[in-house]
């Protein structure tokens, strides 16, 4: 990419005002071009083959397939793509899930337009970039360390995502509760549970409960 090619942006959000108005914001700029929209994941893993855009920014709660979901399946084809991620959410599980499946820049709607643009330049350019309060939520994160992968953590059998999952199970939420608190879609939720019963050698989620609530698990409001 030149000075003189244009950044080329796919912009997936299942709000067609959204969608509308990063056409307006880009619309004056000759070095950022919208060259593809999608209202839900599996459209914008089309809108990827298609298009092939330098820069996606991506809505993470989406019908159907999730914007998470979208971040892995488009980088595992196409690993240059960078994913700028703009959504509503600045909650932990929300930041956490988009960075691990592959997002290097997180904006929270309400950012200001200038924000907007510099964030898809810097991320086109090789950047990781983050509003102010995303980057305060990963700071206090690092900062505090990751207990999911210490080793005094229960049941180190399992990953810190299966660990995640096996927390809201003990705090009695169902799956479709357990994939919107993740930002994962619900078969990935059932693959993850096949995986805790497996490794936890428990026979249903009645045990798996019990297992977690003896462990500490549950507990958090």
């Amino acid at each position: 990419m030149t000075s003189e090619t244009p950044i080329r942006v796919v912009v997936v959000d299942d709000h067609p005002m959204m969608r509308e108005g990063m056409r307006a914001l880009v619309a004056s700029l000759p070095d950022i071009e919208i060259v593809g929209e999608a209202g839900d994941g599996e459209a914008a893993r089309r809108e990827a083959q298609l298009a092939h855009p330098d820069v996606i920014v991506m809505d993470l709660h989406m019908p159907g397939v999730n914007g998470v979901e979208a971040t892995r399946s488009i980088l595992r084809a196409a690993p240059a793509t960078r994913i700028l991620v703009l959504t509503m959410f600045e909650d932990d599980e929300s930041v956490f899930a988009a960075m691990r499946a592959g997002a290097c820049g997180y904006l929270v709607k309400g950012a200001q337009q200038d924000e907007i643009v510099r964030a898809i330049r810097s991320v086109a350019a090789g950047h990781a970039i983050f509003g102010p309060t995303v980057a305060r939520r990963i700071i206090g994160f690092f900062a505090g360390g990751d207990r999911s992968t210490s080793a005094s953590a229960p049941f180190p059998e399992l990953t810190g995502r299966e660990r995640e999952v096996l927390d809201l199970i003990a705090g009695g939420h169902s799956n479709a509760v357990i994939g919107r608190r993740l930002v994962i879609s619900p078969k990935t939720v059932s693959n993850h549970i096949s995986a805790i019963f497996a490794k936890l050698q428990v026979a249903d989620r009645a045990e798996a409960i019990v297992r977690a609530r003896q462990a500490g698990l549950g507990r958090r409001p």
